[in-house]
């Protein structure tokens, strides 16, 4: 009897041009994977180590005809050194505590995903939120998906919450959101130096933040961890 895995078929569709929501006039195109094609950890790690990532359910790359500037990167964290900014981010994450529990929809967590949006993003596709959009964005039943849930000591109050998933050999980073009240801590920053702890912890050897556009003032935050690795020409490369 053999023992070789059978090979997969997949199947993907390409979206028509559409704006792009980070480089102004310049138009974006999406490669999917197919809604038919049975998807489990095993295959979604194989597409995220080639630049893919998910939106709920849907997993997709951008494939743009005449623009490349959205790069996959990942954190290969047993190179990883916090520089100056991110020590004192660290420092500052005292007055937190931390726990991670498997992802699920709760009213807590989406009234703190409503307060974030509605304050930060009401220019976006995301405002106004509705729970079916809530769920349809952030969770999956097909992965082992997580909360990183950061509570104010003091009050015990729930104040930032990082969603991420468990792939082969590391964490992928879907989405971080929190109380605006809280902005001073840099909670989007803590939640990945947070992953990166916990990849470490797990002996796992990378964290995936998604994709990088060096020009884009709203990703421009991804490109401080270093070293990165940036998959570029269908191969990951170390970017110092």
């Amino acid at each position: 009897m053999s023992n070789q895995i059978k090979p997969i078929k997949l199947s993907f569709f390409l979206t028509p041009p559409h704006s792009c929501p980070y480089i102004s006039e310049q138009d974006a195109q999406t490669l999917f994977l197919s809604p038919e094609v049975h998807t489990d950890t095993l295959l979604y790690s194989a597409l995220i180590d080639k630049g893919f990532r998910r939106s709920g359910e849907h997993i997709y790359r951008p494939h743009c005809e005449s623009c490349n500037a959205c790069i996959s990167i990942r954190v290969p964290v047993n190179h990883f050194t916090p520089n100056k900014q991110q020590k004192r981010c660290l420092k500052k994450s005292k007055a937190f505590s931390y726990k991670t529990e498997p992802a699920h929809f709760n009213q807590q967590h989406y009234q703190l995903f409503d307060k974030y949006i509605s304050a930060r993003h009401r220019d976006g596709d995301m405002y106004p939120t509705s729970v079916h959009q809530y769920k349809e964005f952030l969770l999956t039943d097909w992965l082992e998906c997580s909360y990183l849930n950061f509570y104010d000591i003091a009050t015990q109050k729930l104040v930032a919450t990082s969603v991420y998933d468990h792939v082969n050999g590391g964490l992928s980073a879907v989405y971080t959101y929190f109380d605006p009240d809280y902005s001073q801590y840099s909670p989007g920053r803590l939640a990945i130096l947070k992953l990166i702890e916990i990849a470490r912890q797990n002996a796992l050897n990378y964290v995936y933040l998604g994709y990088w556009i060096k020009s884009s003032q709203k990703m421009a935050y991804k490109g401080e961890y270093r070293p990165l690795e940036c998959f570029v020409n269908d191969q990951w490369r170390y970017l110092r």
